[in-house]
């Protein structure tokens, strides 16, 4: 076509926009025995040619894994939705359910630009997004289409609340449907779920010593280093009794990698001399052979095993520390697509609790990715709603915008597994911090430790929640509790300073600076931790340290205020709070 043709026309008319996709289609398609193609082709020419007639549907166009259809009335796109539900179960009655085909749906009404190879429209990309929130045979759609609808009647409706939609400047609105009197389905579930952190084999060390006693000393060894790593909570340690079968075989990474399918493998030698002895460790990833950790360590034979020598624990710091590093270095440099499930995790979670705001966006990007990479893990969803509550923490976030966001995301993830104790606590977390609901996020907190009594993150969250209310002894005991249940946590500037703002509560001022000082070392910038040294030094006196950190915190947040700190902390209304509150004013925080 030449430039400036008239030949190009768009038509503007008032629809309703259903939009079709498959879950997981991708997994279909790789699934041996699916016939996904000849199945899914069959469905849409008999949609085409049967269903979407009898509701005047006319479609727009047909992908591998969706449809797109214009109708002139929204109760008619909403029944051509259920209609077709009804028919792809229909369709799956001989398949296995892990073969079934399964459809989620969403519905929008607006006025759009019809050409003759596409559409297009605010409400088209509407439809698309809430077609996104819905489960396995649901239809998602906004108040406009809800509206016209008869519970129980047209379909069984569920409110999801204002929910965010990606570019949308607004919240919508939303529903779900499903057909009356049933209960949509919930989708195939995996046979197994790849754990969404890397998984470390621990080959038993080889042994340079004088006589044959210290033979299996290497075993005793990465016995004591398997038993420290496996404290990390973020990392998933094969047992010895599995990698002794590649004793003496560490360059065999490509079996490793099959047989107990490990990311990583750790591997070293130990050399006697005397009651000393010095490790020699090389950390490697089993993919591609690339070494991201190497060191030499000594220590004494007997303290290793009595438990009086560090070496083990020090050890599994820096790798722990190693692997984190990596992932977030690939990260960086590296396209999503690329990178393994748990790569993408640990490395959103260390950049979600940094202070490079570029850098925590890329946190978000991640998360969203990994959710759309596989819907059947809760983790993603959990660590997206914490990451709108850091958000608004660091002062980037708006309060009621990021509340429904993350309340969204921790609903999301309960749906997937109601007994998260992760989940539990972070939702918890949410209530707490952003909508100070503290009864409410007590009983999540209560609930997470039922159902994992050791969850680091509940101990700590559930402390923290104490500390706002000025119980500050038991604060402490809590989140002492996370710290023990946690060693190695690559957040570990997060409960330390978390732990500071127990002591805080206490009146503990002096234990307060030093274990914001603590996780001072590891983040300079977390506000939190600014904070407590800001409101510790007024409480002792020292009022010009006290206005240094002030300013440090100011440089940090610099839209901090004390009428905005009154109105978003969750110790406001108790005793602590009006403390705290009048320590940062006197240490120079404008009062706004």
């Amino acid at each position: 076509m030449s430039e400036g043709s008239n030949d190009f026309v768009l038509d503007h008319q008032v629809r309703a926009i259903l939009v079709i996709d498959v879950v997981e289609s991708v997994r279909l398609v790789q699934r041996p025995g699916s016939r996904f193609a000849e199945r899914w082709t069959r469905f849409v020419r008999e949609m085409r040619d049967d269903c979407l007639p009898r509701y005047g549907g006319q479609m727009v166009k047909h992908l591998g894994d969706g449809m797109l259809v214009l109708f002139e009335d929204s109760l008619d796109a909403v029944n051509a939705a259920l209609e077709m539900h009804r028919r792809i179960e229909h369709s799956n009655r001989d398949m296995p359910e892990a073969l079934h085909i399964l459809l989620r749906a969403g519905v929008a009404v607006g006025e759009i630009e019809i050409s003759e190879l596409d559409v297009f429209g605010v409400e088209v990309n509407q439809a698309v997004l809430l077609a996104r929130l819905a489960r396995p045979g649901q239809t998602a759609v906004p108040a406009m289409v809800r509206d016209r609808l008869v519970h129980g009647l047209d379909a069984a409706v569920e409110d999801l609340g204002d929910c965010w939609l990606r570019d949308m400047p607004d919240p919508v609105r939303t529903f779900v449907l499903s057909r009356a009197g049933e209960e949509p389905s919930a989708g195939p579930t995996p046979t197994r779920l790849k754990p969404l952190c890397p998984t470390l084999a621990v080959v038993p060390f080889a042994t340079t010593a004088g006589n044959g006693a210290h033979a299996f000393l290497g075993d005793c060894v990465a016995d004591e280093i398997i038993d420290a790593l496996s404290r990390n909570p973020s990392l998933r340690v094969i047992s010895r009794l599995s990698t002794s079968a590649f004793r003496g075989r560490a360059a065999a990474l490509d079996g490793i990698r099959h047989h107990l399918q490990a990311d990583h493998v750790l591997s070293g030698r130990v050399h006697l001399l005397g009651d000393r002895m010095r490790i020699a460790l090389q950390l490697v990833e089993a993919g591609n052979a690339t070494v991201i950790w190497s060191g030499e360590h000594t220590g004494s034979a007997a303290g290793v095993f009595a438990g009086t020598d560090a070496l083990a624990n020090t050890v599994a710091r820096e790798i722990s520390r190693a692997l984190a590093v990596r992932c977030v270095e690939r990260a960086r440099c590296e396209p999503m697509p690329t990178l393994a499930s748990y790569c993408l995790l640990m490395a959103a979670v260390g950049l979600l609790h940094g202070a490079n705001r570029t850098e925590f966006e890329r946190a978000r990007q991640m998360l969203e990715y990994l959710i759309e990479r596989d819907r059947h893990h809760p983790a993603p969803h959990a660590w997206l709603a914490k990451w709108h509550v850091m958000r608004v923490q660091q002062g980037w976030g708006q309060m009621e915008r990021d509340s429904q966001l993350a309340l969204e995301h921790t609903r999301r993830a309960l749906e997937l597994d109601p007994d998260s104790a992760l989940t539990l606590a972070i939702d918890g977390f949410v209530h707490c911090n952003l909508l100070r609901d503290l009864d409410g996020a007590a009983q999540r907190y209560e609930r997470a430790l039922e159902s994992n009594p050791n969850e680091p993150l509940a101990w700590l969250f559930h402390g923290t929640l104490l500390a706002f209310k000025g119980e500050g002894q038991q604060a402490l005991t809590f989140t002492q509790r996370a710290l023990d249940l946690s060693p190695l946590d690559p957040m570990r500037y997060f409960f330390e300073s978390l732990s500071a703002t127990a002591a805080l509560a206490a009146g503990q001022w002096q234990l307060a600076i030093e274990r914001a000082q603590h996780s001072l070392r590891l983040n300079r910038h977390h506000t939190s931790t600014l904070r407590v040294l800001t409101i510790a030094h007024v409480q002792l006196g020292r009022m010009q340290d006290a206005r240094q950190w002030a300013l440090r915190l100011l440089q940090q947040e610099p839209e901090l205020t004390i009428a905005g700190y009154r109105r978003r902390s969750p110790s406001m209304g108790h005793p602590t709070g009006e403390v705290w509150a009048s320590s940062l004013a006197a240490a120079g925080v404008p009062q706004g």
